[in-house]
């Protein structure tokens, strides 16, 4: 057996799986190759995305499904044995596993982070691979789980037909374990689209089905989130679970079936105890009266299982309605489910669950692929930069003189509303939708309060007219006190469904709405919250393939996009808790992501039997703010700019060629060790792969260009500067010195045939004999007949080699 001649294929093949077999590995059910663990960023150049390369483990073994342990990289034997190894140890950590192995064929490295074995690394013989039962002992000791705690912590998962993703098993395992070994209080921390709800299924299965909880209630703030939860992720818990509602309700699922959701009250508000798996909104348990606080019809020790979705929104408080269904069931283990965590000085939810059991930010999912990236639109608005002072004697729109004082963005549409203001966004935005082609996708226009999305909807109907007078849904207002806006809220989020296309709203929609096919977000208000403006940006990032949404954008016209800039933006949560002596030594700013939706600069408490907003009267309010309507001053955008996400995940403003061009340069330092890595590929499509999976798409930037040029030239050209030639330009410069005149007529009629698809569709794999089975070959001759003219097929294949090395000869 000659390893040396073995491909990392065979080497895995033919060496690592039959070791790993013979140490008492399942190949059906522990072995797992080739793993993909991420899609691959998605990169946005343009209206155009490609993707990045996927991170793909050679091998991830489990001690059961969705229970990894160890990672395995493999190198042919070419390589040392332990040269796959710091890739392996990248794997082990995104998986959370304590042991990694590399490979060449003749043996393993095996790394053991335990901290339990007397080496970190040591070299084992092909036939000493550690069995399943070996690393799981040291698995155990490392996590410090007892025979009992072992049994709930590696419990089997729920099959639901489709693989979770490496970080839903992240939070998952952890969860479980925590929970086996008897913490009471956990936070996950998961970015807004990437299946928290899954994750919570998982939790909950595990530990009911494993005995260690019997009675879990799953606690939300948005009705529609609680119904689809029951139809989608929870339905496996038909038979065992009810909503505490006392509405019934027939909800459509994704595949298009409708469900009646099982209610666990009656019309008097009685609550069925015979269900072990609960839903409920933490409106429908509680209230300001003593009456409402149904919960506590229920003994303390009812629930051993609580899980908060979204607990950064109510919980965080200690006066909270959330909080005090949660101190009622004090003994339940309770988890908190978060996008954002709320760390303020006056209220931390970090404080109540503790540090995150786990986090996967945002930008960790973008950079996975498994969340949409995003470009952003700073427009700059002249009275916004400048402010505005109104002219002596001027009169608002009911005749009264305005105030004279510098009004600033701060007033804008709060206190002061300059029509001529709104008009331009609304003007702004519907260019915006012309020039991209594509006027019905979903945009979401976050404005001040809900009398400014009212006025901000007749702005976009007005510039929308014609496409409002064939569906009067294409502008709708969906906000708190809007009923009609409401019951169109499942059409907006359904992506079957084309109506409403643009909504208006103030805070309704900036958290719990699943709107996966929204490709714009327009903020028009000021938003002084990190916590809210991520939930904005969460708005945006679910990626939808089947309709081809992978980026959406973002025009910011109040510089809300300067939270970019903080270094808090997507960075891990620091929990910032002062606990006051006598009381706070000055009151808690009244926080924007918890405020509701506001009518003339009024607030509104949400008072609800189900759930469904509906906006009462705050008490002790006197009445609407009065705002002041001044028309006719004029606004104009000064300024406007692009930014993009770079491959670190930075916002910046750059062209495509200079991105393009230090790109290149970072991978080719100087032309001449460009040269040298395409002369020496002999199939030069490689190289354009290489380049596609890092994200840099040269057909894009040769679009830009307007110009027919052969990746080679495009790379010479915007890289280092030189001169390009066009492809019919090289085509013809090997037609003219006629260097193929040794060959026959018909072998000389194929070479022509080829540069001809060069130079006219860019055809670059010539040397893939596939390409004499279509036109114009395939009149030409059979494939083999075709080769037979050069003599034989290696014939044939050295004439392919010196066409594309003739191709290139005068720049190399």
């Amino acid at each position: 057996m000659n390893k040396s001649q073995f491909s990392e294929r065979d080497v895995c093949s033919k060496l690592i799986t039959p070791a790993l077999q013979n140490a008492g590995w399942d190949l059906q059910s522990q072995i797992f190759e080739e793993k993909t663990l991420t899609d691959g960023r998605i990169i946005v150049r343009g209206p155009v995305t490609t993707r990045g390369a996927r991170k793909r483990a050679d091998y991830v073994l489990y001690i059961k499904p969705n229970i990894p342990i160890a990672v395995i990289e493999a190198k042919d034997n070419r390589h040392a044995l332990g040269d796959g190894m710091q890739q392996a140890l990248t794997y082990a950590k995104m998986l959370q596993v304590p042991f990694a192995f590399s490979s060449n064929g003749d043996g393993f490295v095996f790394h053991d982070a335990t901290g339990h074995s007397v080496t970190v690394e040591q070299t084992l013989g092909l036939k000493e691979f550690p069995s399943p039962a070996e690393l799981l002992a040291k698995y155990e000791k490392w996590k410090g789980l007892s025979s009992e705690a072992s049994k709930v912590a590696l419990y089997d998962y729920r099959d639901m037909g489709k693989t979770p993703r490496y970080y839903q098993v992240n939070a998952i395992n952890a969860s479980v374990e925590a929970i086996a070994k008897g913490q009471q209080r956990l936070l996950l921390v998961m970015a807004t689209g990437t299946g928290k709800t899954f994750t919570a299924f998982q939790i909950i299965w595990r530990l009911w089905k494993s005995g260690a909880k019997k009675r879990i209630l799953f606690l939300a703030d948005r009705n529609v989130l609680v119904d689809q939860t029951m139809v989608n992720d929870f339905r496996p818990f038909t038979g065992a679970m009810a909503k505490l509602s006392t509405h019934a309700k027939t909800i459509e699922r994704a595949d298009g079936t409708r469900e009646s959701v099982t209610l666990a009250m009656d019309k008097k508000r009685r609550i069925n105890t015979a269900y072990e798996i609960y839903l409920g909104l933490y409106q429908a348990l509680t209230g300001p009266q003593e009456h409402q606080k149904i919960f506590k019809e229920l003994s303390p020790d009812f629930f051993d299982l609580i899980i908060i979705d979204e607990c950064h929104r109510g919980s965080a408080a200690e006066d909270s309605a959330w909080r005090e269904i949660l101190e009622h069931f004090s003994s339940a283990t309770q988890i908190g489910l978060t996008a954002t965590p709320k760390e303020t000085e006056y209220a931390s939810n970090m404080n109540y669950f503790g540090k995150p059991i786990y986090t996967y930010s945002l930008k960790e999912g973008i950079s996975d692929g498994f969340l949409a990236p995003y470009k952003v639109i700073k427009s700059h608005i002249d009275r916004d930069v400048e402010g505005y002072r109104p002219t002596l004697g001027q009169l608002d729109r009911d005749g009264n003189e305005v105030e004279d004082r510098q009004y600033n963005v701060k007033d804008f549409d709060r206190t002061l509303v300059l029509d001529d203001r709104t008009k331009l966004v609304a003007k702004r935005v519907t260019q915006f939708l012309k020039e991209s082609g594509d006027r019905m996708q979903k945009t979401i226009v976050f404005c001040v309060d809900q009398e400014h999305a009212a006025r901000m909807r007749q702005a976009l109907v007005n510039e929308n007219a014609d496409l409002v007078a064939k569906d009067n849904r294409y502008v709708m207002r969906i906000t708190g006190g809007d009923k009609d806006g409401l019951n169109e809220l499942p059409n907006f989020i359904d992506p079957e469904s084309d109506y409403p296309v643009i909504v208006t709203t103030s805070r309704l929609l900036s958290t719990g709405v699943d709107a996966q096919t929204c490709r714009l977000i327009v903020i028009d208000r000021e938003i002084g919250s990190m916590t809210e403006f991520k939930q904005i940006v969460g708005r945006g990032t679910r990626v939808h393939e089947d309709t081809g949404k992978k980026f959406f954008t973002l025009i910011d016209f109040r510089g809300a996009t300067n939270h970019f800039a903080d270094p808090e933006f997507d960075g891990d949560p620091v929990q910032i808790y002062v606990p006051p002596v006598d009381g706070p030594m000055t009151p808690p700013e009244y926080d924007a992501d918890t405020q509701p939706d506001s009518i003339n600069g009024t607030t509104e408490a949400v008072s609800s039997t189900d759930g469904l907003a509906v906006p009462t009267p705050e008490p002790g309010n006197t009445g609407p703010i009065k705002k002041i309507y001044v028309d006719g001053v004029g606004a104009t955008i000064l300024k406007e700019r692009v930014e993009f996400l770079d491959a670190e995940g930075k916002l910046i403003t750059e062209s495509l060629q200079d991105f393009t061009r230090k790109h290149l340069t970072r991978r080719f330092a100087t032309l001449d060790d460009f040269l040298r890595r395409w002369n020496s590929e002999d199939r030069k499509q490689a190289i354009i792969e290489e380049l596609a999976e890092e994200g840099l798409d040269l057909e894009l930037i040769g679009t830009e260009l307007d110009a027919e040029l052969d990746p080679f030239d495009l790379v010479c050209h915007v890289a280092f500067g030189a001169k390009p030639l066009t492809r019919k330009e090289r085509a013809n410069n090997v037609k003219k010195r006629d260097i193929f005149n040794r060959y026959g007529e018909k072998a000389r009629a194929v070479l022509d045939a080829l540069l001809d698809k060069y130079a006219n569709e860019g055809v670059l794999n010539l040397d893939d004999s596939n390409i004499l089975q279509i036109n114009p070959f395939s009149h030409m001759g059979t494939p083999i007949e075709l080769m037979r003219a050069f003599g034989n097929k290696t014939d044939y294949q050295q004439a392919i080699h010196d066409l594309q090395k003739a191709l290139y000869e005068e720049s190399a």
